[in-house]
């Protein structure tokens, strides 16, 4: 009897010991996941995709986090930010909309990280002979196509300055047809379905446009620098490492990734292109 017992409690000590050993593993199997895991969520304005890709390249490394871009035009990144209420940070292609949607309390702290200046976009070599004249919008000539006002950024930015000059409606008339974001404007150019666009003049320096693009810039005056701001979001899961993502992206190196693809920094030293 004496023996079967204590038989009876080494076995009991040794799955004792074995379940615990498995819930040691598993906690540990799930804290590596967990750690694995661990996210950042961008929505950011197609404009802007290029220089927050290279910068989240850096922010991964540094923080051993993976870092997602949502990109699209700026007032269906914050429709579906709003919607969702998941995610970490915000950049629009234009402060006016952090200032109108900041009654919401979604954006919180930002960072300014450059401007960006709409120009009229052509294809390579000016073919058609356009002027820096937004008269030009108005020729029967041209295949005219602008960005939608109620998608992207640069929709609200063409409309802001063509009603400034009067020629709004004249354009709308004009036009072949309203495209929803600064990309596809490009891509009409490249497809040979537009002649001109008005569009953020920062794209025509990316790589797979700057063979096909010309920029024709606008008097000065007629159009202002955008403030491109980077946005905080109050239901940010890493608001600390979000926090240091805004910082480097305002930083002496994450102004050099800006200007290299055609912004102005936030100091509105203009790049050497």
């Amino acid at each position: 009897m004496h023996f079967k017992s204590n038989s009876f409690f080494s076995k009991s000590r040794f799955l004792l010991i074995l379940i615990l050993y498995l819930l040691f593993l598993d906690a540990c199997d799930s804290t590596t996941t967990s750690k694995a895991q661990k996210e950042l969520l961008i929505y950011c304005g197609i404009t802007m995709v290029k220089p927050i890709t290279e910068i989240a390249k850096i922010i991964e490394e540094q923080e051993n986090i993976k870092v997602n871009i949502s990109q699209g035009g700026s007032k269906d990144l914050y429709k579906s930010l709003k919607h969702s209420m998941v995610g970490d940070l915000y950049l629009p292609g234009s402060s006016s909309y952090r200032d109108r949607n900041l009654k919401d309390g979604l954006l919180k702290e930002f960072q300014l990280v450059g401007y960006n200046q709409a120009a009229m976009l052509v294809q390579k070599n000016n073919p058609k002979d356009i002027k820096a004249d937004l008269h030009q919008l108005l020729r029967d000539d041209l295949s005219v196509v602008m960005c939608n006002p109620e998608s992207g950024s640069i929709g609200r930015e063409t409309k802001k300055i063509l009603t400034n000059n009067n020629l709004y409606d004249k354009v709308l008339k004009n036009i072949a047809f309203l495209n929803s974001d600064s990309r596809t404007l490009n891509n009409s150019l490249k497809n040979n379905k537009a002649d001109l666009i008005i569009n953020w003049r920062a794209t025509a320096f990316f790589d797979d446009n700057i063979d096909h693009i010309d920029v024709i810039d606008l008097p000065t005056g007629m159009v202002k620098p955008n403030k491109l701001q980077i946005n905080l979001l109050s239901f940010s899961k890493h608001p600390e490492i979000a926090k240091r993502f805004m910082s480097l992206s305002a930083s002496e190196k994450g102004q050099e990734i800006f200007r290299r693809y055609g912004f102005l920094d936030k100091n509105m030293n203009s790049n050497s292109n």
